[in-house]
């Protein structure tokens, strides 16, 4: 059994500011425990347009010491797998990420959903779910890099 904590954002600022600004959040200052990001897949079906990646994220591990007397929490860095399907023609991109390290003993679960707003083109809205996790800091970090790399957001 898991908590689920669901979140609701509006970023206001166009959706291709919104897509780099994800695909650019980490490894980030504002988040240190977040140490690289590799793309292992990428691909572009032809038909639909949607763009596929796989990312593994190299998080430090931030288990407290005397949990880590375990021998299976026991590691220096966690894994995380994101997966994300970039739909430029329905102004649409989601994401899964999983954890992978101790996938056998717990899981870890985020799916996010950006969609251009039906009301106003130059406003995103962002559906966030995390099983077992918090939803909070990543919405700070999207926020402060929107406007750090664009400026105060869209009316």
């Amino acid at each position: 059994m898991g908590v689920t904590v669901e979140a609701h954002t509006i970023y206001r600022y166009p959706f291709e500011y919104v897509v780099t600004s994800y695909l650019r959040k980490y490894p980030s200052p504002m988040e240190k425990h977040v140490t690289a990001v590799k793309t292992v897949e990428e691909k572009t079906d032809l038909s639909t347009g949607i763009i596929y990646r796989r990312r593994i994220a190299t998080c430090q591990n931030v288990i407290p010491q005397i949990l880590r007397k375990l021998s299976v929490l026991k590691v220096s860095d966690v894994y995380l797998e994101e997966e994300s399907w970039l739909n430029m023609q329905e102004r649409i991109m989601s994401m899964k990420t999983r954890c992978l390290t101790w996938s056998q003993y717990a899981s870890l679960k985020e799916e996010s959903v950006f969609r251009e707003s039906l009301e106003n083109p130059n406003c995103v809205t962002h559906k966030l779910t995390v099983v077992a996790g918090c939803a909070r800091e990543g919405i700070a970090i999207m926020e402060s890099l929107l406007q750090e790399l664009y400026g105060s957001p869209f009316s």
